[in-house]
Order: C-alpha cells, then sequence, then structure tokens
C-alpha cells in the first residue's frame, strides 16, 4: 500500500468512478468518501460500494446527512420534479432544479476532515466544467476557493502541511472521461449516474444526467454499459 494517501469523493457516478481509477493509477491508497443525504435513491450508494471493491480502495465510508430536511432541490424533495429531456436533446441551460444547495461544500469539507486524520494531502473530487449541468460548485473557480480555505481552516494547513483538492477531470469532455476510464479499467455497468434511478440502479433515460451520459459514450465510440428502464 502506498504511503501516498487519497481521500476520494465516490457518488457511484461514471465521473466519480474514474476519478478513483485515476487516482489509483497514479500511486495513491485511495479512500473513498460516499454521502447518504436524503436523495432520492439509494441506488447510487450500492453503485459506490460496488465501484470501490472493483478498483481495490483501502477503505470506503458512508456518510450520513439530513439535506432532505433543507430541500430546495429536486433531488432531495420529492415534491420537485427532475427535468426531462427529449432523446438526444441538450440539458436546458441556466442552474436546474436538480441544484442541491451547497452540496460539494458540505462534501469537500467532511472529506477534509477525514484527509487530515488520515494523514492525506489530497483529495479528489469529480467536477467538470466542460460536460457539466450549469452547477455553480463545479466550476474551478469553486476548487480553488476551497483550496485557499482548506488551508486556512485546518491545524495540517497551518502547520504546512497543505491540502490539495485535485478535480482532474475539470476540463475534459464526457466522451474523454469515458475513453480514459475504459482504458484503466473502469466498469461503467457498475455505476449509477440517473437522477431519479429505480431500486435497482436502472436509468430512467430522460433526466439531464442520463443525457450527459449517453453522449459520452456515443462520441467516445463505446457501447453504453447504462441499464435503463
Amino acid at each position: 500500500m502506498s504511503d501516498k494517501k487519497a481521500v476520494i469523493l465516490l457518488s457511484g457516478g461514471l465521473d466519480s468512478a474514474t476519478v478513483v481509477a485515476m487516482a489509483k493509477a497514479d500511486g495513491y491508497s485511495c479512500y473513498t468518501m460516499s454521502f447518504d443525504y436524503g436523495q432520492r435513491h439509494r441506488s447510487e450508494l450500492q453503485a459506490a460500494e460496488r465501484v470501490a471493491r472493483q478498483l481495490g480502495v483501502v477503505e470506503h465510508k458512508v456518510i450520513g446527512l439530513n439535506l432532505n430536511g433543507m430541500g430546495g432541490s429536486a433531488l432531495t424533495d420529492a415534491s420537485i420534479a427532475v427535468p426531462e429531456n427529449a432523446a438526444g436533446a441538450a440539458p436546458a441551460p441556466g442552474i436546474p432544479v436538480t441544484y442541491v444547495p451547497a452540496r460539494n461544500t458540505v462534501f469537500l469539507s467532511l472529506a477534509l476532515g477525514w484527509a487530515e486524520v488520515l494523514g492525506a494531502r489530497d483529495i479528489f473530487i469529480g467536477v467538470n466544467a466542460v460536460d457539466y449541468s450549469g452547477y455553480p460548485d463545479c466550476r474551478p473557480e469553486f476548487v480553488e476557493a476551497f483550496e485557499r480555505m482548506a488551508n486556512l481552516a485546518t491545524k495540517a494547513g497551518v502547520e504546512g502541511n497543505g491540502f490539495r483538492i485535485q478535480a482532474p477531470l475539470q476540463n475534459m469532455s464526457k466522451a474523454e472521461i469515458v475513453a480514459a476510464g475504459i482504458a484503466l479499467g473502469v466498469d461503467y455497468a457498475q455505476t449509477v449516474s440517473c437522477y431519479q434511478a429505480d431500486d435497482d440502479g436502472r436509468a430512467c433515460g430522460k433526466c439531464d444526467s442520463c443525457s450527459l451520459r449517453a453522449a459520452g459514450f456515443a462520441a467516445a465510440g463505446v457501447a453504453d454499459a447504462t441499464r435503463y428502464v
């Protein structure tokens, strides 16, 4: 096991699975973290556990939160419908109702705490600024700002053992992400990206996440590994 440790946010989706494979290929001992935050379905948590096993992480941790207590997002409030698109249609512009207020800020903060406990200096997140759904907490400016905060807010940072927030997918297209993951042996059939997957992890094929994922497989010239309803 490498002495070079990384904490990686693992949602169970295509992007985060690829990030775990990238970190492992770069020689990190990988510690993955998922969140049971009141999302619409638990199938993504089951997918995260499968991905963690397949990619051989050192430890996989699931943290319970109650973001559905605040609501404000179609992913945490059942009264807000998940937008659906016609087949092949691009997601609508602007910040969609699937944005979960402060989600990546909260998730990265908890990953930062675990990283400090583990003595890890690198935290990986699968945000993307090219093929993304309009979320403000996926932008490079957010990642850079969080890294600055992390090194001001922690004992390790103040003592000069600073943290790096790594977002290796930041400037990659979805097709490039798929191609990279395939090359690293990611089994995308184990992942769940859909905003409203059923209890068996089958995707709706109509939400923004499904549209972006399907387009990525098509552009990469790779058979779509997604299981659809």
